[in-house]
């Protein structure tokens, strides 16, 4: 019975995402901290909210991510400190940075939460001598696109069928200098 819950949490999502109606938050003051294995179900627990088409990440994925000695990864707390954002980098024995996952809750979206933790993000890079990050990134997320190149990030490649779905993502990288 063990092997089979193993194998149910390698391949499915940690929390079954149902529908859920978005109203702004009050306004709140932010603070980026690091994410530790102690924040685990809090993040599955946004990480669906997140991703609602599906592509959200398992308890196993964040686990190993957790404990990768080679990926950074933060979180964003209002002033009562409930995470409302979470990123996860993971540096390549190569020396470029790829941008596992960022996630904002939608109903803190457009405040400027993602702008604020890619630039840490590409500060704490930056600080371990890293001067490539890389990230993928739906076609059909055009919002997401518009973040990224408005922050210096630059399409170079389309990769067909990256997603469950079948959608191509861009492949956007930016030099960190």
């Amino acid at each position: 019975m063990a092997v089979l819950e193993t194998i149910r949490n390698f391949l499915t999502p940690a929390i079954f995402a149902e529908p859920e109606i978005i109203v702004p938050a009050p306004l709140s003051e932010y603070s980026i901290k690091p994410l530790t294995t102690e924040n685990l179900k809090e993040v599955l627990r946004l990480n669906i909210r997140c991703f609602r088409n599906g592509d959200n990440y398992t308890k196993h994925t964040f686990e190993y991510l957790l404990n990768e000695p080679r990926t950074l990864s933060y979180r964003v707390l209002t002033e009562r400190d409930e995470m409302v954002a979470f990123a996860f980098v993971t540096i390549s024995e190569n020396g470029a940075a790829h941008l596992t996952t960022i996630g904002v809750a939608p109903e803190h979206r457009r405040r400027g939460i993602a702008v604020r933790l890619l630039r840490h993000l590409e500060k704490s890079i930056k600080a371990r001598d890293i001067s490539t990050i890389l990230l993928e990134v739906r076609v059909g997320n055009t919002e997401a696109q518009a973040l990224y190149r408005n922050e210096g990030y630059a399409a170079v490649q389309r990769i067909d069928k990256y997603y469950n779905n079948g959608e191509d993502c861009l492949l956007m990288m930016k030099a960190i200098v």
